[in-house]
C-alpha cells in the first residue's frame, strides 16, 4: 500500500480498537465499521473512516496521479492550535517585506524645503 493513506488507516485501526463496539460488545472491527454497527461508533472513528475512503479515492483520481494525496499531518483539521504564520507555499524569503502602518502624513514635512 502506498504510504499516502498509511497514517490514517492506523488512526483508523486505533480508534476502533478503543471504541466501545469493539471493546464491550465484543465485535470484530470490520463488522463495526459495517451500517447496523456503524452507527455506535464515536464520531471521531466516523470521521477517519471517511477520511480512508477519501484518501483511496484520491489515489484512482487522474488529477492527483502526479501530485499525490496531501499528507494527513498538513491537514488544519489534525493540526488545532498550530498557526502557519503566514501562508508562504514555498521554502525562502517573503514575496512582500513587512510594511509598517502609517496615517497618510509622512509626505507633508518634505513639501515645504523643496519650493
Amino acid at each position: 500500500m502506498p504510504s499516502s493513506c498509511k497514517d490514517i488507516r492506523a488512526a483508523l485501526a486505533e480508534c476502533l480498537q478503543n471504541s466501545d463496539c469493539v471493546m464491550i460488545d465484543r465485535h470484530k472491527p470490520a463488522d463495526c465499521l459495517r451500517e447496523p454497527l456503524s452507527d455506535t461508533l464515536p464520531t471521531r472513528c466516523l470521521q477517519l473512516k471517511k477520511g480512508y475512503g477519501d484518501c483511496k479515492r484520491g489515489m484512482l483520481d487522474m488529477r492527483k496521479r502526479f501530485r499525490g494525496n496531501q499528507p494527513v499531518a498538513l491537514s488544519s483539521e489534525l493540526e488545532a492550535g498550530t498557526s502557519g504564520g503566514g501562508g508562504q507555499l514555498y521554502a525562502g524569503k517573503p514575496a512582500v517585506s513587512e510594511v509598517g502602518r502609517t496615517d497618510g502624513r509622512e509626505d507633508q514635512g518634505k513639501g515645504d524645503d523643496a519650493s
